[in-house]
């Protein structure tokens, strides 16, 4: 995994925005409807090709393929594992409910198509994964997509999710209890993971569980049940990454990628330091938002391990406004000056811009206009930080 020298890297959490064509046969194919199939690849390589050289022109350093061929970032394995099937009863995050007004206004928005991720197939049979042909293509695809770029990427990532959020996201109808589903996604995801980095690339593991959870699944339940889902899961996640070394590999933690008030997330105080147990080389976490972006301070508190690095969110998914650069240096020099050393820190997103296809909540424009911005800012800050 590549660390700052001299010039801060930027890097994104992964989705990016789809072609509306795009989206409408993966919403299909998410519903189990038939799609053309090589319609869809076509489409596919298109729009990978389009979000790489977007991403290139708007100077992200660290970048991927914006997940373009994925439904949404966690329910695409339903497509590479057994034993999914039916329709998953996801509970609404509490911080929506308990503002009725907030829920009507943002009605609209849900009724459009998208791939519904509180509606998630769910498991009925054992999980095992297939064959590794779906992310053979994917990677291939990806890496030919790259080698005719003009210029590269300093360093390419691939996202994959994290045991946790699948076994939470997606219901257990099969399994004795928890732990011995999610151990199973484990031993599942465990093809992917090391497949994915066999190819060069850097994983991005995804775990909104982490976070996302307490106001979701664990809402009515105390903060402690909630600590010890989380070094579950965490658990199951080392031994999915079993193999792998720590530094090919960084961990998305967010509290949901979607517009509401969050005055019900759990505090990054109160769940540090226990992503600190996870085997990995990167924290990839939410800084830039009005909800968590005092909370840089956490790491003068429970600094991470040396060998870990910082990806900090300097640029918020959920909004159309476009950070000043400003703005974005100032957030990565709040964030170094935590941490204590520069050369441990990196500009990120808080999260994707479409984690699920037909989701997204700024407009394709302002998505590289931001990217943009975070280059600009990066720059700002590495200047007054290394000179």
């Amino acid at each position: 995994m590549l660390r700052t020298e001299n010039r801060i890297l930027t890097t994104h959490a992964g989705s990016l925005p789809r072609r509306e064509s795009l989206t409408a046969m993966l919403v299909k194919s998410s519903r189990g409807e038939a799609v053309d199939r090589a319609a869809m690849l076509r489409e596919i390589e298109e729009s990978t090709r389009y979000v790489v050289h977007k991403q290139l022109e708007a100077g992200v350093g660290v970048g991927n393929n914006g997940e373009q061929s994925r439904e949404s970032f966690f329910t695409y394995v339903q497509h590479r594992m057994t034993g999914f099937g039916g329709r998953s009863e996801r509970p609404i995050m509490r911080d929506i409910v308990r503002y009725p007004s907030f829920r009507k206004l943002m009605a609209p928005m849900f009724q459009r198509s998208m791939v519904d991720l509180l509606h998630a197939p769910k498991a009925i049979g054992e999980v095992q994964y297939r064959d590794r042909a779906a992310v053979d293509l994917e990677c291939a695809d990806t890496l030919r997509i790259l080698d005719d770029q003009q210029t590269k990427f300093a360093e390419p990532f691939m996202t994959a999710p994290s045991p946790g959020i699948i076994a939470s996201a997606m219901l257990n109808e099969y399994y004795e209890n928890y732990e011995k589903y999610v151990i199973a996604v484990a031993k599942a995801l465990h093809t992917e993971y090391e497949y994915i980095v066999s190819h060069g690339f850097l994983l991005q593991v995804d775990c909104p569980d982490l976070a996302m959870e307490r106001h979701t699944s664990y809402a009515d339940r105390p903060l402690t049940e909630f600590l010890d889902y989380v070094e579950l899961n965490i658990a199951a996640m080392n031994r999915a990454l079993h193999g792998i070394a720590p530094d090919r590999v960084r961990m998305h933690v967010c509290w949901g990628n979607y517009e509401a008030p969050h005055d019900l997330d759990v505090p990054l105080a109160q769940i540090l330091p226990l992503p600190y147990q996870a085997n990995v080389g990167a924290l990839v976490l939410e800084a830039a938002n009005p909800r968590h972006q005092h909370e840089y301070r956490c790491f003068k508190e429970f600094p991470p391990p040396d060998h870990m690095s910082l990806v900090t969110g300097v640029i918020d998914t959920k909004t159309n406004y476009v950070e000043h650069h400003e703005v974005v240096a100032d957030r990565l020099e709040r964030a170094a000056n935590a941490i204590g050393d520069p050369r441990r820190v990196m500009a990120g997103t808080d999260c994707g811009f479409e984690t699920s296809a037909g989701l997204g909540e700024v407009a394709e424009e302002i998505v590289w206009a931001k990217l943009r911005a975070m280059r600009a800012g990066a720059d700002l800050a590495s200047h007054r930080l290394f000179h």
